[in-house]
């Protein structure tokens, strides 16, 4: 998996200026830096940009509550890389039925992983960048590399570190916007980079995301077919037409319909069962 080297760009923010609303109280609890030195939440404001692409900072505590950040463009343009395999694109979000912006490979993974999820109603890249004080005075802002609404309506921030982890900025600022998270009933993940076989697994699955794959009578008979474990391919040939039947199990399998494993190879033989509410629950 590839780093963003955006994620941990340090952003010397610039106060006011435009349209940008700028306003700070001092209300909420304290998180701590790296150093142990302690940052009033208070203190820390978000920025994010309102529908009409206006730039606006203000009060994270009180924002958190109130702003519909899954709606807000990123904060800042995605930056095209010469040389880089995966530049910025769109993703297609089943859960939301809307297309997300998003800016490297790493981003969308974690979308795709996320977009899947039946606790995320939601789905946003970069909309957000929180921004702090630090000693001397100097300004530090980091936006985290997605953002999620849950269905509970809290909100769930996350980074992707790479393969030999986090660098010491980065996590020296999830430290700094975990507990701010927290502080605004929010939640606040520097995820790990995802098993391959999982991801290659999921991204197949991805492939028959859209709607139109469960049209038919099949899902119905999926169910019923699979209501005690059997390996795919007999239940697709006992149904009927492979080319029909197959589109619709894997649109049941992205669901959660159905449940396979996913840390192995999928193959056609592969043990498919129905999700059942303990499955749900895990």
């Amino acid at each position: 998996m590839i780093i963003d080297s955006g994620q941990e760009a340090a952003s010397s923010v610039v106060l006011g200026g435009g349209c940008r609303i700028v306003e700070r109280h001092s209300t909420g609890g304290a998180v701590r830096r790296e150093d142990g030195a302690a940052v009033d939440a208070g203190l820390i404001d978000v920025r994010f940009r309102d529908p009409w692409g206006c730039s606006r900072q203000v009060p994270w505590l009180e924002a958190a509550q109130d702003v519909v950040f899954e709606e807000s463009p990123a904060v800042r343009p995605f930056p095209v890389r010469p040389g880089r395999r995966v530049a910025p694109g769109w993703w297609w979000s089943s859960t939301t039925g809307r297309l997300v912006a998003y800016g490297s490979g790493v981003m969308r993974t974690a979308l795709m992983l996320l977009d899947r999820d039946p606790a995320v109603v939601a789905l946003a890249c970069r909309p957000v960048e929180l921004v702090w004080p630090e000693e001397g005075g100097r300004v530090v802002g980091h936006a985290p590399q997605l953002m999620a609404r849950l269905q509970d309506g809290g909100g769930l921030l996350l980074d992707c570190a790479g393969r030999s982890g986090p660098s010491v900025r980065l996590a020296a600022r999830a430290r700094v916007v975990a507990a701010a998270a927290e502080a605004a009933g929010w939640s606040y993940r520097l995820a790990e980079p995802p098993d391959p076989v999982l991801v290659a697994n999921v991204r197949w699955l991805a492939g028959y995301r859209h709607p139109r794959c469960a049209v038919g009578p099949w899902m119905p008979a999926l169910v019923a077919a699979f209501g005690s474990p059997r390996a795919a391919v007999d239940v697709v040939r006992e149904l009927g037409d492979p080319i029909a039947v197959w589109p619709a199990l894997f649109h049941a399998l992205w669901r959660g319909v159905l449940r396979v494993r996913l840390d192995e190879p999928l193959h056609e033989r592969a043990v498919v069962w129905v999700a059942r509410q303990e499955d749900e629950a895990a």
